[in-house]
């Protein structure tokens, strides 16, 4: 089974302003992001986690670094330099940490969703499930992505600095997160409260391991973390000939999978390499598609869920319904990525949709504004994957199409960070 684990973190020293050093997750940062964010302040977290600035989804990610300089040993000297001067303290005792998110949803709802950070088992691929045994599953298939510059942080600073987002499949762990713990640190940005409490109690560490341990936890959003964390525990078992190191593990935040602990939104998809003709002709194969009244608007995507619709985008401002037809989707699971790939199969496959590119967009209004900008041939907006729906593909251990899913809202890096050199377990007695 999956095991779930304190450890001794570092954090900001309590005299540090949070907001100035506390980053969203590498990933979904601009250049521009990251020059403002490490302008903001000397000692933000941007300056560790992401050291040579640049563009992280470039292919081999080839920084504009001075010759010479190697950014994550530079990471790895500001990293020890900080804890030499105190602005990041370690734990006196393994704890875990209790992390509250508060926001107002899209329906104008007050929100909070509450999970655990703490270390998470590194498990191989779950390729021959045994009945009764639990394990860490993925979530989706993932795309291919340039992942050697997490690892290379990871070896340079021997940290883990951005968390893994796990979904629990075990029942009570938003229950044993209720009672507050010890009061770290908050900061509110972008509309979202964030507030993370200390737990080192030994009976309530137990409780939290032994509720986690009970069930299956799925990966929500971090695969590529997760696998380089992978490939970091076999370098040092490989480097050290053990398996009880602290790389047996790594960071992650686990919530539980059920309803009011998820805010779900979609990832839609922009379609290039093709005219709007042969695409919206295949689409008409599998789909019967008929004019929206008027512009798309937040309304549109409750309209959707409402009629079991997508929504298809014209560069032009147009939009039309797709409303899967009876018999179109023989076996295929009610996941609208999945129903997109199976009715663009035929053109993928064929030689005159050789050209067919998707890429990936969350946001209505970023999604109208790329496909005005005349740089796609169209998007279709897709409806969120239902609670039901991720928990009945984990049971059955399956995947769901890339970009199913986008869990909101993200986790800050910076407010936890976990050491991987240190001996492990970790225990709090």
């Amino acid at each position: 089974m999956p095991a779930f684990a304190p450890f001794r973190a570092y954090r900001y020293a309590p005299d540090i302003d949070l907001p100035n050093v506390i980053a969203p997750p590498y990933d979904v940062l601009s250049d521009s992001d990251i020059a403002r964010l490490k302008a903001l302040d000397p000692h933000n977290i941007t300056h560790i986690d992401i050291p040579a600035g640049g563009d992280l989804s470039r292919p081999g990610l080839a920084f504009a670094a001075a010759e010479g300089d190697d950014p994550y040993a530079r990471a790895a000297e500001t990293f020890q330099a900080w804890i030499a001067e105190s602005v990041l303290v370690l734990d006196e005792l393994p704890s875990y940490t209790c992390y509250r998110m508060a926001f107002t949803d899209s329906s104008g709802a007050a929100r909070e969703i509450v999970g655990v950070l703490g270390g998470l088992e590194v498990v191989d691929a779950d390729t021959e499930h045994r009945p009764g045994s639990t394990t860490v599953l993925p979530h989706e298939r993932i795309t291919p992505k340039a992942v050697s510059d997490r690892l290379d942080l990871t070896r340079a600073t021997s940290a883990n600095l951005s968390p893994v987002w796990g979904l629990s499949l075990a029942e009570g762990l938003t229950a044993a997160l209720a009672e507050p713990g010890e009061f770290v640190g908050e900061l509110a940005v972008d509309g979202v409260t964030h507030r993370v409490e200390r737990i080192s109690d030994p009976d309530r560490i137990a409780a939290i391991t032994a509720i986690l341990a009970a069930d299956d936890v799925l990966i929500a959003d971090g695969h590529h973390r997760y696998s380089i964390s992978r490939s970091y525990r076999d370098e040092v078992r490989a480097a050290t000939g053990s398996s009880d190191s602290a790389a047996e593990y790594t960071l992650a935040f686990v919530n539980e999978l059920v309803d009011g602990q998820l805010s779900i939104e979609a990832i839609h998809r922009l379609y290039s390499g093709v005219c709007l003709e042969h695409l919206r002709g295949v689409l008409s194969a599998s789909f019967a598609i008929a004019p929206l009244d008027g512009k798309p608007g937040p309304q549109t995507l409750a309209q959707m869920a409402e009629l079991g619709r997508l929504l298809l985008l014209h560069p032009d401002g147009q939009a039309e319904w797709l409303t899967p037809k009876d018999g179109a989707f023989p076996g295929v699971r009610d996941i609208d990525g999945a129903l997109l790939e199976h009715a663009l199969r035929p053109m993928a496959e064929s030689e005159s949709g050789a050209g067919l590119n998707v890429s990936y967009q969350h946001g209505l209004g970023e999604m109208l504004q790329a496909v005005g900008s005349g740089g796609y041939t169209a998007g279709v907006l897709i409806r969120p994957t239902s609670l039901d729906e991720i928990r009945r593909t984990a049971r059955q251990r399956l995947l769901m199409p890339p970009k199913s899913t986008f869990f909101t809202p993200k986790l800050r890096t910076g407010l936890v960070i976990r050491p991987t050199g240190a001996a492990w377990p970790q225990t709090a007695n």
